[in-house]
């Protein structure tokens, strides 16, 4: 039995990866753009999400549940997306030409989005598969392997957390 060369596992590791692309594209996708609410950023967060799968694959690794860590992979990725374009709070130029109300929507969900990316990631996370996402906290507790009751605790943890910042965000408005 020998070892396999480089020029063995490349190809083989690429294929791969284009395979888990081709049939996962779109799961990546849709959960970076529910979380960044941009597409731009949604088709970055994809690329950092296989070039980051392309990179843990080299160890020969198998995944254990491809589409659970893709959703996982994707939701960090994004949120990282958000805390780097925390500081930002501009509203594009069509906001202000559209109908009204459609800025003071675009900014409070913006803020949201600015609120969450101030989360510790594994709140962040949790929040983010269950509103964005749809998943039970039951699911959850599965895919993140841990309890049910971490995941109701850091779900209400989350929540506080959110409504403090967009109270203060708001300007202590309800």
């Amino acid at each position: 039995m020998g070892t396999a060369t480089a020029e063995e596992t490349i190809p083989g590791l690429i294929n791969e990866v284009e395979r888990l692309f081709r049939a996962h594209h779109g799961l990546v996708f849709r959960t970076a753009y529910r979380i960044t609410g941009n597409a731009t950023d949604a088709e970055d967060v994809l690329q950092t999400v296989f070039l980051r799968l392309a990179g843990r694959n080299g160890s020969a690794q198998p995944l254990e549940n491809c589409e659970s860590y893709l959703r996982r992979a994707a939701i960090n990725a994004a949120l990282d997306v958000l805390r780097a374009r925390r500081g930002a709070a501009t509203l594009p130029l069509e906001d202000f030409q559209a109908e009204p109300g459609l800025a003071e929507r675009r900014e409070l969900r913006d803020g949201l989005r600015r609120a969450l990316a101030s989360l510790n990631p594994e709140a962040a996370q949790v929040f983010a598969l269950r509103f964005f996402e749809g998943y039970s906290n039951g699911e959850i507790a599965r895919l993140l392997g841990i309890s049910q009751v971490r995941v109701a605790v850091t779900l209400h943890r989350a929540r506080r957390r959110l409504q403090k910042e967009m109270r203060s965000y708001m300007g202590g408005k309800q």
